[in-house]
């Protein structure tokens, strides 16, 4: 089965080249394709990247002219990803593009792929940080009467299956949300592994910079999940 990842990069051009490097790494020659979706970056992202082009094949360019958020970055590069099995990741190298691997290593294995979610678990992360996980983790398992824990870890990995049931999924970072939810809610066969979270080196955050930044981030997934959990008490 051929894999997509989508890598959503906004403003990453001080990390892009070490990442298509580090991905080259990774893929030897396996059927991976990263989707590497510029998302509206307003720095030198683009320019770094054309050229990169000629050297990495395995790699599919989208881009997104205006940002409208992560979740939109990362549905832009699902719609022009070509593989079975599908996943997503962040580009600054804090996850790994190789646990990949690890997360494909559960479809080989598995004889019923399209029902098999399969996802990171961090580790090595500050401990304001696990707190704040936690917190939200502890809202949500409550809130949707499921358990949700670390529900933004990557990499994110599933069948197009799953992926075309969806309807109405969000634009921001409450994809990730959205996305768990869904596989709970279609009872799939959920796996964790753990991930290693590290130090960020190239660039800055675009959310974890500040206060006011993470409080509109737990604003805004407040908002979300209070919206998602109606939604499907008016299905039910």
């Amino acid at each position: 089965m051929k894999a997509s990842l989508i890598i959503p990069c906004f403003n990453e051009g001080k990390g892009i080249s070490a990442l298509l490097a580090r991905c080259q790494e990774v893929i030897g020659e396996r059927n991976i394709e990263i989707v590497i979706v510029d998302n509206g970056s307003s720095d030198d992202t683009q320019q770094i990247l054309t050229p990169l082009l000629k050297k990495y094949s395995f790699v599919t360019v989208v881009s997104v002219f205006v940002n409208q958020g992560y979740g939109h970055g990362i549905l832009s590069g699902l719609k022009g990803a070509s593989g079975d099995i599908l996943a997503w990741t962040h580009a600054d190298l804090q996850t790994d593009p190789g646990d990949i691997i690890k997360a494909l290593d559960f479809f080989e294995k598995s004889n019923r792929p399209k029902f098999l979610f399969v996802k990171g678990k961090r580790y090595g992360r500050p401990l304001t940080d696990v707190i704040f996980t936690m917190g939200m983790s502890v809202f949500e398992t409550v809130l949707m009467k499921t358990k949700m824990w670390d529900i933004n870890a990557q990499p994110t990995v599933f069948h197009r299956s799953f992926y075309e049931s969806w309807t109405n999924p969000p634009k921001d970072f409450s994809l990730d949300l959205f996305v768990y939810f869904m596989a709970k809610k279609q009872h799939l066969s959920i796996q964790r592994f753990p991930v290693l979270f590290a130090d960020r080196v190239y660039g800055s955050s675009h959310w974890n910079v500040s206060f006011s930044a993470k409080f509109n981030f737990i604003k805004r997934t407040l908002q979300y999940s209070f919206l998602l959990n109606k939604r499907f008490k008016n299905d039910a």
